[in-house]
């Protein structure tokens, strides 16, 4: 198949706002392959901080706080050469980021893709899913509002169960893509894990290493390709899934490290394209599913009960319907919310209580998407508990640190743990039987 009819997609791990190195190395990438990519995506940690009033709402040690370069493509100073999209990871500007939970423009040609989701690009549905997993916070809402104490900075990235909910309502064998922070539970089983383990000794007996939600999502959804990173290591590995048709799909898994010299932190792909435009755009399920959910989303700091039945999926109808009378283009409309750290170009700050401009005009379209399922939905008569009302959340609740136990410590991975040269080596070495061979994507 010719190079024309391939997508060439780089897939980055940490990012740690280091975007002049992956970018610096999407360039020589390109020079050696002779290639250009059409996409870059990023498995968290992008740290969008854009003064040092983001950089004090990120949950980072204050001797690992480093302004970056993201306030430089923010600005408008440096454009990414390349469309790239993110998913939130544990060490965020939680205060940027708020203003976008259902995704957005961080700066230009950088997009980000909220709490949870699912778009489009040249004929691939790539869904998404931002921060880790902690048990205590799992069914609480978005309740954090800046100004962030310490406990919000962290609980702010953790994974709530209504956005992994309105994932769970998505067709089998549908997404071609799905980027996580956080590995799924068990990942290791299905790969070299005692390669891993050797590299990361603290693995082996941790009994909070993974997400179960995660794993719960890929063993439903079966993506074709499931990219993460968060543990600051390279590990591949092959999910199958049974099935009675003659060529079982199987999710191919790939977690990489972080932007530093020795680390193997991007990889590129090639995915056969289908023709389709180069360009982002909404994913008329998904824009189903979350109308169809609305009302269960939470902001409340007490726990949410969500209903047991999976019942909230887009109909055929429904979906015809929202294509039809729905612009599904994501538009160009990145607008400056607050002040870049090193120029003083013009732009309007948000007052509080205010929503990004981008943010109001997909709660309109989302609106417009109730209005037209609303007709002939038959969505369960399952709520959730009285706790989803919009409640402002309890001063007690916010003025409490969250615990991090189940997290990872930016002082434990600023370097890799030591390990004999030969370990080392096999560590690298071994994942290479799980080499991905990357089949096409299927969309159904």
């Amino acid at each position: 198949m010719s190079t024309e009819q391939m997508l060439n997609i780089a897939v980055e791990g940490c990012a740690h706002g280091e975007l002049d190195v992956i970018y610096d190395t999407i360039r020589m990438m390109e020079a050696e392959k002779g290639i250009k990519f059409d996409l870059l995506i990023c498995c968290g940690d992008f740290q969008a901080v854009r003064n040092y009033e983001d950089l004090d709402a990120m949950a980072v040690p204050v001797k690992y706080r480093d302004i970056k370069q993201f306030h430089q493509y923010y600005s408008g100073e440096k454009v990414a050469p390349v469309l790239t999209i993110f998913v939130g990871g544990n060490h965020e500007a939680s205060s940027h980021l708020y203003e976008l939970p259902y995704g957005g423009w961080v700066a230009p040609n950088i997009y980000y893709m909220g709490f949870s989701n699912v778009i489009n690009f040249a004929g691939l549905r790539i869904g998404g899913l931002t921060g880790i997993y902690k048990k205590r916070d799992y069914q609480t809402g978005h309740y954090e509002v800046p100004p962030f104490n310490e406990g919000d900075k962290r609980s702010f990235y953790h994974v709530r169960n209504a956005d992994v909910f309105k994932l769970q309502q998505l067709r089998e064998n549908a997404i071609d893509i799905f980027v996580g922070h956080d590995w799924p539970k068990g990942i290791e089983n299905y790969g070299d894990r005692e390669s891993l383990f050797r590299y990361k000794p603290f693995l082996r007996d941790d009994p909070d290493f993974g997400n179960p939600p995660s794993m719960d999502l890929l063993l439903k959804l079966k993506p074709s390709y499931w990219f993460a990173a968060h543990m600051h290591a390279k590990f591949a590995a092959i999910v199958g899934h049974p099935s009675e048709t003659p060529n079982p799909r199987v999710t191919k898994f790939l977690a990489l490290s972080k932007p530093l010299p020795g680390q193997n932190f991007i990889q590129a792909i090639s995915i056969p394209h289908d023709g389709s435009p180069k360009v982002l755009q909404y994913d008329p399920e998904w824009l189903v599913v979350v109308a169809r959910t609305k009302h269960l989303m939470s902001s409340s700091s007490d726990r949410v009960i969500l209903p047991q039945v999976i019942g909230y999926e887009a109909k055929e109808e429904q979906m015809r319907e929202v294509q039809a009378k729905v612009s599904l283009s994501i538009p160009n409309n990145f607008v400056r919310t607050a002040r870049a750290t090193i120029e003083t170009v013009e732009f309007t700050p948000l007052r509080q209580g205010e929503e990004n401009p981008q943010t109001v005009e997909i709660l309109k379209m989302i609106q417009r998407c109730i209005d037209i399922t609303s007709a002939s939905s038959n969505a369960p008569s399952d709520t959730p508990s009285s706790h989803d009302q919009r409640e402002e959340p309890k001063a007690q609740a916010r003025d409490k640190p969250t615990e991090n136990s189940e997290e990872i410590d930016l002082d434990d991975l600023s370097s890799e743990p030591a390990a004999a040269p030969a370990q080392t080596e096999k560590a690298e070495e071994e994942p290479k039987k799980f080499k991905l061979n990357l089949p096409p994507p299927v969309n159904t």
